[in-house]
């Protein structure tokens, strides 16, 4: 049976129950029935929720799968493929995530056409759960979850030398990576066009420097490298997950790529908590993070080093903002959610003096 789907309204029972089969998810129970509804924010994804209605009683049979397709808007699935970010979804599911301590859902279907990029991901559903607003930001509770899950996620393939072999991780990622720094300056310049009378003038100045911080950072190597969520942030977590079962999983695998961890998490702290809490809590938040990654069995990675290099890896956030806000579609709740995010990063680059540690 041919698991490339185009849609999730070409999926019918049939399809389903083989998925299911095949996934040792069911063994003879049979899907008859279902229902399909659009879930979450993703932006250059699609994702419904399939509600499951069985001939036959088998315990442990899902209710309930999550679907997730290419985009159906036509700027963010031409975005999707050129940056690969449907390729490393996939990927990640088939060949990664189960080598990591992080939770993130069961697939039971992971097929991409390497052509097309037409593909398809079949998840566990991981409801009920707690799922909290980015634009509305999170909890110190929270924040701390966040923490313990990114040295999971980390400490699970530290400056691990076989990751150097995954192409689709690897090499690929880093032409894609090339070809974003060259068209950043025009994509800076549309950024700032837009939202010129939205964003304050020294935040704007610092998105001016992306180029030069971004080229540095490309040659440097003085940081233990591990697997990079590298959009890790609150619309792509889920707390409480499975009525508690688990504290939080992570979802959105689109930008997985290899750096420094360090990366990660001053990402999720300057979009998830407002700047005030921030710096209030940072340096206690960043503190539980080493120390969960040397418990996890990290070594020659001191609080000094740990410290340097999340006050050097604020720059990710504003550019995830710049580049975010120009390459998928517009929408209100977009703009909210980039300016929010490109203007938290901000702040934070300049809290730490992060421009100059890279021109040091």
């Amino acid at each position: 049976m041919n698991f490339l789907i185009p849609g999730p309204l070409q999926i019918d029972p049939e399809w389903m129950t083989d998925a299911l089969r095949r996934a040792d998810a069911i063994r003879e129970a049979r899907v008859v029935d279902m229902t399909c509804k659009p879930v979450g924010n993703g932006l250059v994804g699609d994702s419904y929720r399939f509600s499951l209605t069985y001939e036959g009683v088998e315990p442990g049979a899902p209710a309930s799968v999550i679907g997730k397709f290419p985009a159906a808007d036509p700027n963010s699935r031409r975005s999707g493929s050129e940056h690969l970010l449907y390729l490393r979804e996939v990927s990640f599911y088939r060949e990664l995530a189960h080598t990591l301590a992080i939770h993130t859902p069961r697939p039971f279907v992971a097929e991409i056409d390497p052509e097309s990029d037409d593909f398809i991901l079949i998840l566990e559903d991981l409801t009920p759960f707690r799922q909290a607003d980015q634009l509305a930001g999170c909890s110190l509770d929270d924040a701390m979850t966040v923490m313990a899950e990114a040295a999971a996620l980390h400490a699970s393939r530290w400056d691990d030398p076989a990751l150097q072999s995954l192409d689709w991780l690897v090499a690929r990622p880093a032409r894609a990576s090339a070809a974003v720094h060259e068209t950043l300056p025009p994509i800076i310049g549309l950024f700032k066009d837009r939202y010129r009378d939205a964003l304050e003038p020294e935040y704007l100045a610092l998105v001016k420097k992306l180029p030069e911080v971004l080229a540095r950072s490309r040659e440097d190597q003085s940081s233990p490298r591990t697997v990079q969520h590298a959009d890790f942030r609150l619309d792509n977590v889920l707390f409480d997950v499975k009525g508690g079962a688990r504290p939080m999983a992570t979802l959105d695998w689109q930008t997985l790529r290899i750096g420094p961890g360090a990366m990660d998490v001053a990402y999720f702290l300057s979009a998830g908590l407002e700047p005030s809490e921030r710096r209030q809590h940072e340096a206690d938040l960043v503190h539980f993070y080493h120390a969960e990654l040397t418990r996890r069995g990290v070594r020659n990675y001191d609080w000094d080093h740990c410290w340097h290099e999340y006050r050097r890896q604020t720059f990710h956030g504003i550019l995830m903002g710049v580049f975010s806000a120009l390459s998928v579609e517009r929408t209100e709740r977009g703009d909210a959610l980039f300016l929010k995010m490109t203007r938290g990063a901000c702040e934070q680059a300049l809290d730490h003096q992060s421009i100059e540690l890279w021109q040091a």
